[in-house]
């Protein structure tokens, strides 16, 4: 059993938990591979419809592991990285495919519950779930410059989406430290709530997402926003045209429809 990333159930959202409260959770190989483990899991249970991101104790994930980081500096434990560059070109990915970026790959939708610091490629896992909401003492930084690095595992795709170029280079390039409420300011996160309030406030949202909408909607509109990224206007046209088409035999749109004229609760399968 790997115990660097925990799993539990409730009421339709699974909570996955960055598990080295020590080290403010900080990414080993054990984090990596009990990541997907658990991801996967989440995405296999019908009883799930949403999956949360956290981190254990004050952190949300402080980034790489700083003892792996300075072996590496000296020539030393490349290894996983190296392998998974190597497994990376041999298989001629694309796109959402290594590091993190998986997460918009994943057929149910992630929310990032950022507890505490995120920063290096911390911060770049909260930028590929999709949604993200903060604790207001949150603090964000890129780290990369301030360590020799670059723009590593996809941030300079996704980031720039998010927040524009010119705030993307600012953050990139400057590594500062970004508070709660400036994230939220200029769209780094969706919402900033109390420390006090924080947990209720994400299970809340989650829950809901859970329990009152289509999770076959969701799904394919996850998969369309992401794919709209490469398409042309036209492409995508009718790309949504045709899904649209689809959605009319679904059990999820009649279902929709039943529920709103009956005035009740809705019953959705995802199918």
């Amino acid at each position: 059993m790997n115990d660097a990333v925990l799993y539990r159930k409730e009421d339709g959202v699974a909570i996955i938990t960055l598990n080295r409260p020590e080290r403010l959770n900080s990414v080993t190989a054990e984090i990596r591979a009990g990541l997907k483990e658990k991801m996967d899991d989440a995405c296999k249970d019908d009883e799930v419809n949403v999956i949360v991101l956290t981190g254990a104790g004050r952190g949300f994930c402080a980034g790489a592991d700083m003892d792996g980081l300075a072996a590496t500096s000296k020539g030393e434990s490349r290894e996983d990285l190296e392998a998974e560059e190597r497994d990376y070109a041999s298989n001629n990915a694309k796109g959402f495919a290594g590091g993190f970026s998986y997460f918009p790959t994943l057929p149910k939708p992630v929310i990032a519950a950022i507890n505490g610091p995120a920063a290096g490629v911390g911060f770049i896992m909260a930028l590929f779930c999709d949604i993200r909401f903060a604790k207001e003492s949150a603090i964000f930084t890129s780290a990369f410059s301030k360590r020799g690095l670059i723009a590593e595992w996809g941030v300079g795709w996704i980031l720039p989406r998010l927040v524009g170029l010119a705030r993307a280079n600012d953050i990139l390039f400057s590594a500062r430290r970004i508070t709660g409420s400036e994230a939220e300011q200029m769209g780094l996160v969706n919402k900033t709530f109390s420390d006090e309030t924080f947990d209720e406030e994400v299970m809340t949202y989650a829950k809901d997402l859970a329990k009152s909408v289509s999770p076959r909607s969701v799904r394919i509109m996850k998969e369309q926003i992401y794919n709209a990224q490469g398409e042309t206007i036209e492409e995508n046209l009718n790309s949504s045209m045709a899904a649209m088409l689809q959605s009319f035999d679904s059990d999820d749109f009649k279902e929709g429809v039943s529920h709103y004229m009956e005035k009740r609760e809705p019953k959705f399968t995802g199918k």
